[in-house]
């Protein structure tokens, strides 16, 4: 399978990065086309795949046509090559673009299915929300989830949630490493390194949704079982709770929710 990238963005670095750690795919598997054509050789070269100069080489050259431009530059991009697509499978990470946006911009028959990925695909810990509707084969659909697979959790939602998940899951990263970074400063305030404090705040983060997956535990289970009686968790808890740290972060999903609308 070759997979070519139309625009190669931080979402399509690492989605290539996490199919060439995982060893889902080779180098020479993979290419790219992308309107700044340094930038695109500076990115590319170091993970050892193709460079291409326009998107109408992409198409000639991949399977799977990963189309990775800023939503408003879909139609301009997608249109011109629907020739090209016709015998293709054509994989969206473009946010808001679904099923019926492609259905107007594709030729009928054209296989194609709407995603929203987020940055931990790179490291093969991604989550990849998918349109539920698509119109790719089943044979088709299993081998787009299997390569998927290899960097993340797919997880097919309804058209109207996927702009939701694409919130949580894609928006969720930054509110994450705001909190590795609060909570790596207080513990280098109170005299951990701050390479240490790094590491295992991340760990912790890493060991905690671990766990939850794996036993399907409530997450509030999962607080209690930390909170001894008159222990020292509780007051944590306690002080996020009394500055509204549930509240907050609910309201910040509300105000992505309300910028989309």
């Amino acid at each position: 399978m070759k997979v070519g990238f139309i625009g190669f963005g931080n979402m399509a670095r690492a989605l290539a990065c996490g199919f060439l750690r995982s060893g889902a795919l080779e180098p020479a598997q993979l290419g790219a086309a992308a309107r700044d054509r340094a930038k695109l050789q500076r990115n590319t070269e170091p993970l050892g795949m193709r460079a291409f100069d326009t998107p109408a080489e992409v198409a000639d050259f991949a399977d799977v046509v990963i189309v990775a431009v800023k939503p408003h530059q879909v139609a301009g991009v997608v249109e011109p090559l629907k020739e090209q697509l016709k015998g293709k499978i054509v994989v969206s990470v473009a946010a808001g673009v679904t099923f019926d946006d492609y259905e107007r911009m594709l030729l009928p028959g054209t296989a194609h299915l709407s995603t929203v990925p987020n940055t931990p695909v790179a490291v093969g810990e991604g989550i990849i929300a998918c349109e539920r509707r698509h119109s790719l084969s089943d044979g088709q659909w299993r081998e787009v989830e299997a390569l998927l697979s290899h960097v993340g959790m797919v997880l097919p939602v309804d058209t109207p949630l996927l702009g939701l998940a694409g919130t949580v899951c894609g928006c969720g990263p930054a509110f994450v490493a705001m909190f590795i970074e609060a909570m790596s400063d207080a513990a280098v305030k109170h005299g951990i390194s701050r390479a240490d404090a790094y590491r295992m705040v991340s760990q912790m983060i890493v060991g905690t949704g671990r766990l939850q997956l794996e036993t399907a535990q409530h997450p509030g289970e999962m607080k209690d079982a930390v909170c001894s009686p008159g222990g020292t968790t509780i007051v944590g808890v306690a002080e996020l709770e009394r500055r509204g740290f549930r509240g907050a972060v609910i309201d910040a999903i509300d105000a992505i929710q309300r910028k989309k609308e």
